[in-house]
């Protein structure tokens, strides 16, 4: 194994276990830092002799390949981070990624969806077939709790709450949040599970996972993609929507509505220096008013 790869696979052991990363986040830095070493390999550079220059040149090279700033911006995090660790671990005595600039990203404003337009999506599923009453719940809880894809099919039957009014959600990096569980969500979950879900053959070790295919199994990410976009265009919806859209109509029907920001950031398991500098643990039970009191799930 040459340098390049031990310290490579170290970066990645120590992301997993000391940073705690989930796995979608550890595969880009895996192929980010992989990127650089290629190309240094391919240019006879060891890590020790890698100068800002040669960051430069890497960085130029891939806009010469035609990756987007935002692309760009990625891979030189992922390569900032590498040399943070290799400086920590001492195996480094100077980092030369520290004066390298991110590229300016235009601000991409996220599609955001009207409450008409999310009931839309939520009243097109055929209700006469299995996967009706479990993607009417999916869209629900994307919708009401503003999860990520990857914290909804996570989700399992042990984090809820119903008598508290909570759902305990299991972030990015295994950072555990709690998110005001509002009663279209229990009553859209306790009709699949009572019309369809109760009558699937689950496998062994998927019991306690709520969203299931029909196999039994847990469903993917993929899946849930692919349901959205069927019901985009089953609905002539003109806006490229994903599972995400739905996160950001969240906070955003949160934020017209008056709802406090620092309690939106805490329900979406935000991270930022500024947040976790500024705002201490707010109170669960504030936490718990702000969203019921501003969701318009909740209005009326």
């Amino acid at each position: 194994m040459s340098t390049w790869s031990r310290y490579i696979t170290e970066f990645v052991s120590y992301l997993k276990i000391e940073r705690g990363l989930s796995s979608n986040s550890i595969i880009a830095y895996t192929n980010d830092t992989n990127k650089l070493k290629n190309y240094c390999e391919d240019n006879n550079l060891s890590i020790k002799e890698v100068q800002y220059s040669d960051l430069k040149n890497f960085i130029a090279e891939l806009y010469d390949l035609g990756l987007s700033a935002r692309s760009q911006a990625r891979i030189i995090s992922g390569i900032k981070q590498f040399y943070a660790y290799l400086l920590i671990e001492n195996l480094i005595t100077s980092d030369p990624s520290e004066l390298l600039e991110q590229p300016k990203i235009g601000r991409k404003l996220p599609e955001v969806l009207t409450i008409e337009e999310i009931d839309l999506l939520i009243n097109a599923n055929n209700l006469t077939k299995y996967e009706g009453y479990r993607n009417r719940a999916i869209l629900e809880v994307l919708y009401s709790c503003g999860l990520r894809v990857s914290e909804l099919v996570n989700l399992k039957f042990s984090d809820l709450f119903y008598d508290e009014g909570f759902v305990r959600v299991i972030g990015k990096g295994n950072k555990e949040r709690l998110v005001p569980l509002s009663k279209s969500v229990e009553k859209e979950i306790q009709i699949y599970v009572e019309k369809m879900r109760s009558k699937l053959t689950i496998k062994q070790g998927h019991e306690n996972f709520i969203f299931l295919n029909r196999r039994g199994t847990q469903l993917t990410r993929v899946m849930v993609f692919i349901i959205i976009k069927d019901l985009a265009l089953k609905t002539d919806l003109k806006k490229k929507i994903s599972p995400h859209t739905f996160r950001h109509s969240f906070a955003t029907h949160l934020i017209e509505g008056g709802a406090n920001l620092r309690a939106i950031q805490e329900m979406l398991g935000h991270e930022s220096i500024i947040t976790t500098e500024i705002y201490t643990h707010l109170d669960q039970r504030f936490l718990k008013d702000a969203i019921l009191s501003y969701h318009p799930r909740n209005a009326g």
